[in-house]
This record gives C-alpha cells, sequence and structure tokens, in this order.
C-alpha cells in the first residue's frame, strides 16, 4: 500500500495539469478492416538503437548498472523506473 504523499506542485503547474487532464481524449486511429498487426518489435527494428533494460543502483544521483559489462554510451536517454524498499 502506498502512503499519499503532499502534492508539492505550484499552483501554476497543478492548474496545467488539471487542464491537461480535463482535454477531451484523441479518437483512436482509424485503421481499415484488413490492416495487420504487427508487434512493437516490427517497429523498433527499423531503428539504429534498440531498448535495452538493465538493472542498476542508484548513489548520489548516479546510476550505477549492477552488470559491469554494460557500457551505455554517452549521453544515453534512459527511463528510470524505481522501486523502493523498506
Amino acid at each position: 500500500m502506498t502512503v499519499p504523499r503532499v502534492d508539492q506542485r505550484s499552483a501554476r503547474r497543478r492548474a496545467r495539469d488539471d487542464e491537461i487532464a480535463s482535454e477531451a481524449q484523441l479518437a483512436p486511429i482509424e485503421l481499415p478492416p484488413d490492416a495487420v498487426s504487427s508487434p512493437v518489435e516490427t517497429h523498433l527494428a527499423g531503428q539504429h538503437r534498440r531498448p535495452l533494460a538493465v538493472i542498476g543502483i542508484v548513489e548520489n544521483g548516479v546510476i550505477h548498472p549492477l552488470d559491469p559489462a554494460v557500457k551505455l554510451p554517452e549521453r544515453s536517454r534512459v527511463i528510470i523506473v524505481a522501486s523502493e524498499t523498506s
């Protein structure tokens, strides 16, 4: 169970978030009935960069992969998914 936290957003940011949330959702893309679906890997295969999932630890704001064989290029774009341990 998560513990609710105090909302630390500014009033301006809170108003902007509410404005974005109240906007109408985009309609789904209209595809022809005979359109063939394909997995996301097919879409990503055409790109030079491939997604990579790595387990790591954050110390003093710096990410350290646990596997020493993992080498990330300078200025790599990353998405951090974190979990808290007690």
